[in-house]
């Protein structure tokens, strides 16, 4: 086995054999004197991925799940099969800019204490800004954020997410029962409940595909497209991570309005898109999940404001007040869905 290296990069993968190439490019053409290992879940792929990766790159470490487990699930098993002392979790359908691994390892190490990082990230075809990490609206949605002064943020995407492995171990990783979307939102805000803060740098970057791996959360023609399936675990996830991880008794106010306004949306949204099942599959369903799951999820609450160790101030010091849905439906219009 080769020396310990100082940085794991973890790539879950899913049908992403047309993107893997660049993907991994990327990470092999950072900083030679990094030791990196690369560290790929491939969920039960039904294209040639397997086949790519075992012929053109023996040198990764490639996790073959038998059965499709999910963004949480794979990221968790690569993590506890990962070596470094810090682990980047970098999205199949996204590309490190020259410099990347570097810049956040530099970063990490001038840090008394642990903290999550990220990095600018742009779009793959523009090469516009997306954002340097994100701040959340009232009810967790992110809010991109593009001002170069601003440092710590409230989230960084999971697409190009950087941390110690020890932060990522009491933490406690990804909760499995999230399936996918909406994890990195949860790990960010646990994680500035115990006082680590998540930290946007403002060089290098990476480039990403946003939507492509999973599908929707796309802008084409300046219209907001997204599927049933993404719009469900995203609203069921982000109410999940306001319950278990807002400060009492804040909790509460913000839950009751969140509630009330997600009703108010599904319905409108359904009648003018005239499609039943956006009310049932995303709407009423997330309302209905809440309820089932209430014990467990006051529980997951209590718990982790047992271990807060910042202010409500703080707390919410990265969020913005005004709802990001609202400059959405300005920017774009009522979304549009596929299955």
């Amino acid at each position: 086995m080769n020396p310990a290296p100082l940085c794991s990069v973890c790539i879950a993968n899913y049908n992403g054999e047309a993107m893997l190439r660049e993907c991994i490019d990327s990470v092999l053409a950072q900083d030679d004197d990094i030791a990196v290992e690369i560290i790929i879940h491939d969920d039960a792929s039904t294209d040639a991925s397997v086949e790519l990766l075992s012929r053109t790159y023996p040198q990764i470490g490639l996790l073959a799940s038998k059965t499709n487990v999910g963004f949480c699930v794979a990221n968790n098993r690569m993590v506890t099969q990962a070596r470094g002392e810090f682990v980047l979790l970098l999205n199949n359908d996204a590309a490190l800019m020259p410099g990347a691994i570097r810049a956040l390892i530099d970063a990490a190490r001038v840090r008394a204490e642990p903290a999550i990082f990220t990095l600018p990230q742009y779009d793959w075809r523009s090469g516009d800004l997306i954002d340097r990490g994100c701040l959340l609206d009232p009810f967790y949605n992110p809010v991109p954020n593009r001002d170069p002064a601003r440092a710590e943020v409230a989230m960084a995407i999971g697409a190009c997410m950087f941390l110690p492995r020890s932060l990522w171990d009491e933490l406690g990783g990804f909760p499995e029962w999230m399936e996918s979307i909406g994890e990195d939102l949860y790990l960010c805000c646990l994680a500035r409940l115990r006082s680590y803060p998540v930290i946007a740098l403002n060089i290098s970057g990476y480039r990403h595909r946003q939507g492509v791996s999973f599908g929707g959360a796309r802008v084409v023609d300046h219209r907001l497209f997204s599927t049933i399936r993404r719009r469900r675990l995203s609203e069921r996830n982000k109410t999940s991570t306001l319950i278990i991880c807002t400060p009492s008794p804040v909790m509460w106010l913000l839950l009751a309005m969140h509630l009330m306004l997600l009703l108010a949306e599904g319905a409108v949204v359904s009648l003018i898109r005239r499609d039943c099942r956006l009310w049932t599959q995303i709407y009423w369903s997330t309302v209905r999940g809440q309820w089932r799951t209430r014990r467990r999820l006051h529980a997951l609450h209590q718990l982790a404001q047992l271990d807060r160790r910042i202010s409500r101030r703080a707390y919410f010091g990265t969020f913005t007040w005004v709802p990001h849905k609202l400059t959405l439906l300005v920017r774009h219009g009522i979304p549009r869905f596929t299955q």
